[in-house]
């Protein structure tokens, strides 16, 4: 079976159970970009509770520009903010240095366009938790896919809390005795608590 989903930043466990789930993955890389969705933001878990990181992004955005031509707004320090959060939420959990010299790179390097930035962290997070790499991309829009291809745009959003098509099993998080356990956190929660083993709370999500 293949599967067609969006690129996004940091996407929650979810995301990362279709990749591993289907053989074959299609990036869509001709949609518009689409306001209030994980294509610019994620949620971490911190001692305060839950926390969305959003990429700034440059003025003009709509959800009439193509995906690849969104560019990110530079002129501040969002990067060096994302790390610090993500280092100070997670700076405590089992398995944060292990994994913080591969993701570091990530936010002293300029990216200019969202798309660039959101499929080099892909990459990085399939590679971290040893998934096989099927991603490929697609040529055109299409409204109608095939019987074989599985339509998962814009099904992994925040706007879609609690979602029936994903059951997510509880695991260790850092904050789990101050808030109860969050669900549809970043992959990053999963990365930085679980470790390697990780991937099998992936495998039993979907």
């Amino acid at each position: 079976m293949s599967a067609l989903i969006e690129l996004q930043y940091f996407p929650p466990i979810a995301y990362f159970a279709v990749l591993l789930k289907n053989e074959n993955v299609l990036i869509e890389q001709f949609e518009n970009y689409q306001k209030s969705s994980y294509r610019n933001r994620c949620h971490i878990a911190t001692a305060n509770g839950l926390l969305r990181l959003s990429i700034p992004l440059e003025k003009g955005k709509n959800n009439q520009t193509a995906i690849k031509e969104v560019k990110i707004y530079n002129a501040t320090n969002w990067q060096t903010q994302h790390w610090r959060a993500i280092k100070s939420a997670y700076g405590n959990a089992p398995y944060f240095e292990y994994y913080a010299d591969e993701l570091l790179p990530f936010f002293e390097k300029k990216y200019d366009y969202l798309f660039d930035w959101n499929l080099d962290l892909l990459n990085c997070i399939m590679e971290l938790f040893m998934m096989p790499n099927n991603l490929q991309f697609t040529a055109e829009y299409q409204m109608d896919l095939n019987d074989n291809t599985t339509d998962f745009r814009n099904v992994i959003s925040p706007k879609k809390q609690n979602n029936d098509l994903f059951k997510q099993i509880p695991y260790s998080q850092l904050f789990v005795e101050k808030h109860g356990f969050i669900p549809e956190l970043s992959v990053l929660d999963v990365l930085f608590c679980k470790g390697p083993e990780g991937i099998l709370v992936i495998d039993k999500t979907i």
